[in-house]
């Protein structure tokens, strides 16, 4: 079971820890103002429940890490900071911060055959501007990344992203100069398919 709380210390533990560039404090204080420590991650899949968001951004944070060492194993000239890590991991779903309300829909019970009514997410997006973009946009209103880190975070979602589905080349041109998009995604993928519950 998630515990919300000790989750939300332990994102806050690392993220002022590792990220100390200017407007940091102001973005940690944005996201304990606002609903990440208590969103889901998603409406029907991976993290669908109260606190779900936090929860698979730390997840991520921890698969990143061990892709990142991983791949310094094969690789020993590779060098990425601390801070670009969490940075990358942390921060990559912040586009989903109040994207989903809670709400209600009619399900059937197989065992009595009655029709009760069972809480669910609603999709509420009010930025309008994708994914990865929305994460970038969301973290540059308060301080400055680098490219290396907006690519990551802009295709994270790698093959699952609408834009790769529709023939855009960007990924690739990303993926060529920076190992972390290709890293990230695979925390992604690991993080929300082999680590987390849904309900």
């Amino acid at each position: 079971m998630v515990n919300a709380t000790e989750n939300k210390e332990k994102f806050i533990k690392i993220f002022t820890e590792n990220v100390t560039r200017e407007g940091s404090k102001e973005l940690l204080e944005w996201l304990e103002k606002s609903t990440f420590f208590t969103d889901p991650s998603a409406k029907s899949h991976h993290g669908n429940f109260d606190g779900g968001l936090c929860d698979h951004s730390l997840k991520v944070y921890y698969s990143l890490k061990n892709f990142v060492q991983m791949y310094k194993s094969q690789f020993p000239e590779y060098e990425i900071s601390e801070e670009s890590i969490a940075i990358i991991a942390l921060l990559h779903d912040l586009c989903k911060v109040g994207l989903y309300k809670k709400g209600f829909r009619n399900v059937k019970n197989d065992s009595t055959g009655q029709w009760e009514k069972k809480e669910t997410y609603e999709y509420d997006d009010k930025l309008g501007m994708g994914h990865g973009e929305g994460s970038v946009y969301i973290i540059q209103t308060f301080m400055k990344i680098n490219r290396c880190e907006a690519l990551s975070i802009r295709h994270h979602m790698s093959a699952y992203d609408a834009a790769f589905k529709g023939g855009d080349n960007s990924i690739n041109v990303a993926k060529s100069q920076f190992p972390m998009v290709t890293l990230i995604s695979m925390a992604d993928i690991w993080a929300s398919q082999f680590e987390e519950e849904t309900v």
